[in-house]
């Protein structure tokens, strides 16, 4: 992705994901922004963008973070958020097993009270090494936890599948992962 979309990528994601009012937008419950707003926010910002522009940090995303409503009116984040949205995600039964990647600064954390959501909404979880090795290389030298799916379905826990492919669930306790 180039300098000039992940720019306004990042803009995007804090703003639909996180703090809407410091960008002037407003997010309807499912988390949708109205086109218009994102780009005046990203303009104010002096991140001039077109829908075109703002079409290509869509399309481009590496993460897929984002969706354009189909008559480009309406933007949203996928998940992420740390702020109250009604996502679209649909609930399915994951595959047997599901990796998280984090940092060891993080581990002793995870390792007394297993995977939490903190401030977001959901865990976020990878179906394969690659992608939870990326995640996790973000912030230094990757820890990788395998998710033993199947153990917690069979104890009641729902697992969510958003559009873009990350696996969503509540929480992830101790004696659900292993460290790989």
């Amino acid at each position: 992705m180039s300098d000039i979309l992940r720019k306004r990528s990042k803009a995007l994601s804090y703003w639909l994901r996180h703090a809407p009012e410091k960008g002037g937008i407003v997010l309807d419950a499912e988390g949708w922004a109205e086109v218009s707003s994102a780009l005046r926010a990203l303009a104010e910002n002096r991140l001039e963008t077109d829908v075109a522009l703002l079409a290509r940090v869509v399309e481009e995303n590496d993460k897929k973070r984002f969706e354009l409503s189909p008559d480009r009116l309406r933007i949203r984040a996928w998940q992420g958020h740390s702020i109250a949205v009604e996502g679209a995600w649909e609930r399915t039964d994951p595959p047997e097993a599901l990796y998280h990647g984090t940092v060891e600064k993080f581990m002793e954390s995870i390792e007394a009270e297993g995977l939490t959501k903190r401030n977001r909404h959901h865990v976020h979880l990878s179906l394969d090494l690659e992608t939870a090795s990326k995640v996790g290389q973000r912030r230094g030298k990757p820890v990788i936890l395998q998710v033993d799916t199947t153990a917690m379905v069979a104890d009641g826990f729902k697992f969510y599948l958003s559009a873009n492919g990350v696996w969503l669930v509540d929480a992830v306790p101790t004696r659900f992962f292993k460290r790989l």
